[in-house]
């Protein structure tokens, strides 16, 4: 067993199922609020790649790069967000908490979790990318 895999501990089974599951459900949710909210498909679509960004931060290392992506894709901001927006009643605070949920959601349906500092293929889902097949 390698240094990163012990490291790297992964959901696994039911678990890992019941994981990727609920990210489906929250995309799909994100996305039914944010259809009936009448939201801009446009703005949707410019923002929802944005928390994806956060790869570059993977430029400068490992560890740090994984920090930053796992701010981004986690619920607490865009959390906060939400209710911030509900609090005020900015309709675009509200879009853009809704769209980084979405962004959230899709991401853990299709396995990618949040990164340990090992490198960006090692996350709480399992490993990703050519390395993950071994």
């Amino acid at each position: 067993m390698s240094e990163a895999t012990a490291e790297t501990g992964a959901a696994t089974g039911g678990v890992k199922i019941l994981l990727r599951l609920e990210g489906l459900t929250l995309f799909a949710g994100m996305v039914v609020l944010y259809w009936a909210w009448d939201g801009s498909w446009t703005v949707f679509a410019l923002l929802f790649l944005v928390p994806d960004l956060s790869f570059l931060a993977y430029l400068a290392d490992a560890k740090f790069g994984a920090l930053v992506y796992n701010a981004a894709h986690s619920y607490m901001a865009p959390v906060a967000l939400l209710t911030l927006g509900f609090g005020v009643a900015s309709p675009l605070t509200l879009s853009i908490a809704l769209i980084w949920l979405a962004h959230i959601g899709i991401d853990r349906a299709l396995g990618y979790g949040l990164k340990y500092s090992a490198g960006f293929g090692f996350t709480h889902l399992g490993r990703i990318g050519r390395q993950s097949r071994t």
